[in-house]
């Protein structure tokens, strides 16, 4: 028998000596902890394990691969939102919020170890070819999808721009499975897109929360109510199929319409993972009434935004119940260049709602049919997904008496029961709020008369 250490065991030396330096640290804002006695005996069982498997498997193995397996499987053993990123999709996670990459522009997910589309986002090879929110996708060229992780997805859809891929769908309500050919192309998302709806009323779409979106929404903003004589006499702010993005732009939007108090907060484990973002008196102001659109497709940074302007009563929020995914991710870079996307954390709206698993509800529910399709999308919300995070409430969702059904795109209002509803309502305001003033004159005259 040999005296000398194996790799194996050589391996998980290190990575005890790691952590036994760890204790008390501080890093990237994640606190991590000694490991406790108990801890250290099951180390030493991987640590058998992998010994075994390097001297006796009948193949030899690449101790690389063994390693980023075992850690993959144990972020596996969590919620959905944790994994593990080896160096490659590490790099592919830094490219998706810089607004450039080439793809196909859908935001995807894990359900029942099945890829599975969040929403599309507009405009994109992928809005263009019909893919819907809930379409699963089984195959990716040839090759399937069951326990592909999501990142592994990710970097087989993208790729050169102007090559093509055929993605296999299984759509719900469509006997069988069909294929789609799209076309790659760089996906440069706008993330924040306006205009004037019926000369005098506002409309923001946000497609993404992006580096510049916060940036983007006020300079949109102050554009449109140039273009309006008198001012803005309301606006629609749709977030609808809006899969979310970065935490800091979500809160610059809710501060752009708010002036104070607190838009959103954390709640974690461990102290650094408590945080409070409040809103500020802003320069330019929003004098207006605001209706926010949502759907099953809003998810994330929109429902930190749609969340903080219901509970502060600043806006309207009409549509469907949101995806509800109120888990915050930390990126944690390891030093060989992978990463951990660790859940470490939930959101709460200003009220202390709870938006994990739950989503947001609207003031008023309008469902949104697609009158050229002619049947309804059901989405697929966080509650859905295989290992999601429990909120801390403990409650269960309201039973849907119905499918959920889609958003229409919002170009056509007349194709659009939920933006048409949001636009009658905000055309009602304006009179009921004129008759207001009329009789308030009116009283005052009869007052100043009186005998």
């Amino acid at each position: 028998m040999k005296n000398v250490w194996s790799r194996a065991q050589w391996l998980i030396l290190f990575l005890i000596l790691f952590l036994i330096g760890t204790l008390g640290v501080v890093k990237d804002n994640v606190e991590v902890r000694a490991v406790p006695d108990q801890s250290y005996q099951r180390l030493q069982v991987f640590a058998d394990v992998l010994e075994k498997v390097e001297q006796n498997y009948v193949d030899e193995v690449d101790m690389e691969l063994l390693i980023y397996g075992a850690i993959d499987g144990m972020l596996k053993t969590l919620d959905a939102h944790s994994s593990f990123l080896k160096p490659d999709l590490y790099k592919e996670l830094q490219v998706e919020t810089k607004g450039s990459f080439g793809g196909l522009g859908i935001e995807i997910t894990i359900r029942d170890g099945i890829l599975t589309i969040v929403s599309p986002i507009e405009d994109t090879p992928a809005f263009h070819a019909g893919l819907e929110a809930g379409d699963r996708i089984i195959k990716i060229n040839e090759d399937p999808t069951k326990d592909l992780s999501l990142f592994e997805a990710v970097k087989k859809m993208r790729g050169k721009k102007g090559t093509k891929i055929n993605l296999t769908i299984f759509r719900e309500g469509v006997e069988e499975p069909f294929e789609v050919v799209i076309v790659r192309a760089v996906i440069k998302i706008m993330s924040v897109k306006a205009k004037i709806l019926d000369e005098e009323f506002g409309y923001v779409r946000i497609t993404q929360f992006q580096e510049n979106t916060g940036r983007e929404l006020k300079k949109q903003l102050l554009q449109i109510e140039s273009e309006v004589e008198g001012g803005l006499k309301g606006l629609i702010l749709d977030l609808r199929n809006n899969p979310g993005g970065l935490l800091d732009q979500a809160v610059l939007v809710g501060d752009e319409f708010l002036e104070s108090g607190k838009i959103v907060y954390t709640d974690g484990r461990m102290k650094s993972q408590k945080m409070e973002f409040y809103a500020h008196p802003q320069k330019d102001k929003h004098p207006y009434p605001i209706i926010c659109l949502v759907n099953g497709g809003s998810a994330s940074a929109s429902e930190i935004v749609a969340g903080a302007l219901q509970d502060h009563r600043r806006a309207v929020i009409l549509g469907s119940q949101t995806f509800g995914k109120g888990s915050v991710q930390t990126i944690i870079p390891m030093q060989d260049g992978s990463g951990l996307k660790l859940t470490t954390a939930q959101y709460y709206t200003p009220n202390g709602r709870v938006i994990q698993a739950k989503g947001i509800e609207p003031d008023i529910e309008v469902s949104n049919k697609i009158e050229d399709k002619g049947r309804p999308i059901r989405f697929l919300r966080e509650k859905d997904l295989e290992r999601h995070l429990e909120n801390n409430e403990g409650e269960k969702d309201k039973e849907e008496a119905a499918p959920e059904e889609g958003a229409a795109e919002p170009e056509a209002a007349n194709k659009d029961s939920q933006l048409t509803r949001a636009l009658e309502i905000l055309k009602s305001w304006e009179i009921f709020e004129q008759m207001q003033q009329e009789a308030r004159a009116v009283a005052m005259d009869d007052a100043s008369t009186a005998p």
